[in-house]
């Protein structure tokens, strides 16, 4: 298992593939996968059967996952790399352009 430089919550870019470009927050992140659900970003549509939650059915618009290779971090409108240091004796997460914890 490789470790993760991006979290749930963070700011991200669409650097590769059809949604290039396009930016959102991470809602959900699959570690097992390297697959990540950006919010608003990559909508596919889902045919739901009726059931008690969603008495109607039909058709609905969700986020489906991209890889996690096809996604930057966004610091101050700009993206960036994410790099790990020790300040004292904690780990900290760092931009690599700015070099400011993140």
């Amino acid at each position: 298992m490789i470790k993760l430089k991006i979290k749930t919550g963070d700011t991200v870019k669409v650097v590769a593939g059809d949604h290039k470009g396009e930016e959102g927050k991470i809602v959900k992140i699959f570690i097992d996968k390297n697959k990540a659900i950006v919010e608003g970003v990559n909508m596919i549509s889902k045919h739901t059967k009726p059931s008690a939650d969603n008495p109607q059915g039909g058709i609905v618009k969700r986020e489906a996952a991209l890889h996690i290779s096809n996604l930057m971090l966004v610091e101050n409108g700009a993206t960036t790399r994410v790099g790990y240091r020790m300040e004292g004796d904690k780990k900290v997460r760092f931009s690599k352009k700015s070099k400011e914890v993140l």
